[in-house]
Order: C-alpha cells, then structure tokens, then sequence
C-alpha cells in the first residue's frame, strides 16, 4: 500500500513537469532504439552472411594457397597450386564427388558502347553443381570446349543488365574480354553478395581459356571440391592437405603452403565477424543510454534543489529518509522504464522501416528487448541512487529554512 502511495506521488511530481520529464526521457528513448535496431541490424547481417556462406555450396571444401590463420591470410607463397593438384584430389580422394579448378582475374567486359571492370572465373563444368549455380538461359560450357580454349562466357545477371539493360537476352551474342571476342552462351541466375564480392558481376568461362588466353598463368587461385552427403568433412580435410604436402614434397617442419578449408571453418569465420560487428554496434548504442542516465541524474538533482521545502516538510511531519529516498528513486526509475517502452517501439518500428527503405534484412529478437529494457531500468537506478540518496541526507531544519 505505502508503495503505490509512493508511487503515485513520484507519478504526479513528473507530470507536473511534462516537459521536463520527456526531455530527461529522451535520452533513455533513443539509447533503447538505438540499441534494439543495431541489434537487429547486427542479426540480420548475421543471418544474411550466415545464409549467404550456406548457399555457397553444400558440402563445400575449399583449397586455397598460402597459408591461414585465424584473422586472416598470412604472408607466404601465393603460387603453389597447380591444375595437377586438381585432378589428383579427384583421382585420389575418394570422398571428393566433384572438382573444379578456378582461375580468378578481373578484365574490362565491352558490348558495343558500353565498357564494365568486372571479374572472371575460369572453371570446369561442374563448377555451378558444386556452387549451387543455376542458369536463367543458355547452357553452360561443355568439356569439349574446355579442352579446346574456346572463347566462350556465362554471365551473371548485374554484368548482364550492366551490359546489355533489363531483361535483355544476351545469348549467342559477342562480347569483348579484354579485346578478345568471346560468345555469351548462357546466363546465371542472380546468387547475391557474398561480404564484398558480388556472384552477379562476374563471368564463367573455360579454365584453359581463362588461363591461356587471358590471364597467361600456368597456376590456378583456388580448387573447389564437393564431397559426398555423408562424408566427414574434416577426415576428407585431412585426407587432401595429406595429398597436397605429398605432391607439393613438404618436409615434416614446414608449414602447408595452402590452406583447406571446409564449411564449419567459413561458417565459424563468418558469425565471428557479424559477431564482433554487432558488438560495436551495440557498443555504439549503449553510450547513448548512459548519456540518457546522465540526463536524468541531472534533472533529479535540479528537483531535488526546487523540493528542497517539500522534503522538508515531509520530514517535519514524520517521513522517514527511506521514504524520500524511494520517492526519487522511483521517479527516476518510472522515467528511464516508460522510456524504455517507448525506446522499444521506436526501435522495432526503426528496424521495419529500414527493412522496408533499404531491403537489408533485421532481426529483432525477445533477448534484444528484454536487454535494452533491463539496461534503461538499471540506468535509472544507477544514475537516480545519487539524487535520491542526497534528498533522504538532507536536514529538515536547513531544508524548512531554504530560499
């Protein structure tokens, strides 16, 4: 009963300073959006990247060179991989379904009056099964024509609207890659960004082509692998990095000069940068709900100063110092709560929206909001204990006799 009492008083005294109270909300209110839409933000670019990683390729094992560790690339031979390699993992590892060697650069793509920088893979036919691939039209390059050079693509759609506009059929028309005609002979589906590097804007051609005609390398960037459904993905792991330090004659205390890397690896890489991501972010958000708790310290300290009578008052006629300091305490505690419901529809509602303007994907998760709320309450707390606990010090004497 006392504590209902209490509360409705601490009720009144913020509604008779409306303004004032939602000023020293404010800053409480933007702190919990903030924080509840960079959580979103952060889990949808975890989920995306997560999704993205996923769509790569099921059972995917990838086998690049130089050396890696956590972090990133280290500092080693960046030329180590042969076309060889290739073909003695699919000949040798049992496990291994398909193979695709892929020769990476990037060429300036011309169709007529217009010039696009763009990227292409030299691959083999089975690159689109292992990279879960789908053509939009045309066919893929046959092996006749990888043995053969032939001086043939498969776009991706950006490059493909890029070149030729919307909903344009580019197949069996002449493009230039670096000056040298090639024939377009198929289109692939839109695949989507994968962090940096777009699917879309890129073009498939033969590995011998990419190599001979227009790189001039005799090495290849990357070997991509599909192993059987039920598989170990870390036993086949083994079992090619076994191969490859054989082939490549390694002693025992040298290092791989390449790295293989199977899709728990890219999966755990990729949640650990969303994560980190989605940490700052939040970082970021929360300073603003301290400035808020720092707002409302200041406000109940200036109350206090214009209730000095009041607490006087109330003390001559028997309050206890628990009880004034429950009464501003609360008053800084239903401020920073009712804040904090209010931050939470602005921060759902900023999330949707920005869903809906940009089309990036945000999460918003029960965790989320029950986070930002306990914070915005503890916030009130913290920064309310101090004015409150100065109001219940005070003298009733000294309090009935200030101007």
């Amino acid at each position: 009963m006392l504590f209902i009492t209490t509360l409705k008083v601490a009720l009144r005294s913020l509604l008779a300073n409306k303004l004032r109270s939602i000023l020293s909300m404010l800053g409480i209110i933007i702190g919990v959006g903030a924080v509840i839409a960079m959580l979103a933000v952060g889990r949808g670019a975890q989920k995306q990247v997560l999704s993205q990683v996923t769509a790569l390729g099921s059972n995917l094992i990838m086998v690049m060179p130089g050396q890696f560790r956590m972090g990133g690339v280290r500092s080693g031979p960046v030329q180590t991989l042969l076309l060889d390699d290739a073909k003695s993992i699919m000949d040798e590892v049992s496990d291994v379904v398909l193979a695709s060697p892929v020769a990476r650069g990037s060429v300036q793509f011309k169709y007529f009056g217009e010039n696009k920088q763009a990227s292409i893979m030299g691959v083999a036919t089975t690159y689109p099964g292992i990279r879960n691939f789908k053509l939009a039209g045309g066919r893929m390059f046959t092996e006749s024509e990888i043995d053969r050079r032939a001086k043939v693509a498969v776009l991706g759609a950006d490059l493909t609207t890029d070149l030729y506009g919307e909903d344009a059929d580019p197949v069996n028309t002449e493009v230039r890659l670096n000056g040298v005609v090639f024939t377009v002979v198929g289109v692939l589906e839109r695949k989507g960004a994968q962090g940096p590097f777009s699917f879309d804007d890129q073009a498939l051609i033969p590995y011998t082509t990419a190599m001979n005609r227009i790189l001039g390398t005799d090495y290849i960037n990357e070997i991509d692998l599909q192993i059987g459904e039920d598989s170990d993905q870390e036993a086949v792991q083994t079992k090619v990095e076994n191969l490859l330090r054989r082939r490549h004659k390694l002693r025992n205390d040298q290092d791989n000069d390449f790295h293989v890397a199977n899709m728990a690896e890219m999966v755990e890489a990729a949640q650990s940068v969303t994560g980190i991501f989605t940490l700052l972010l939040s970082a970021v958000a929360a300073i603003s709900l301290v400035v808020g708790g720092i707002g409302i310290m200041n406000i109940m300290l200036v109350t206090v100063t214009e209730r000095t009578r009041e607490i006087g008052i109330r003390k001559a006629i028997g309050a206890k110092d628990r009880d004034i300091l429950v009464q501003f305490l609360l008053e800084a505690i239903v401020m920073s709560t009712l804040g904090g419901f209010i931050g939470i529809f602005v921060g759902v509602s900023g999330a949707k929206v920005g869903t809906l303007v940009s089309g990036f994907p945000t999460v918003v998760s029960t965790v989320s909001i029950v986070l930002a709320l306990t914070f915005s309450v503890s916030v009130g707390i913290f920064f309310g204990f101090y004015p409150a606990r100065r109001a219940a010090a005070m003298d009733p004497i000294e309090a009935l006799s200030y101007e």
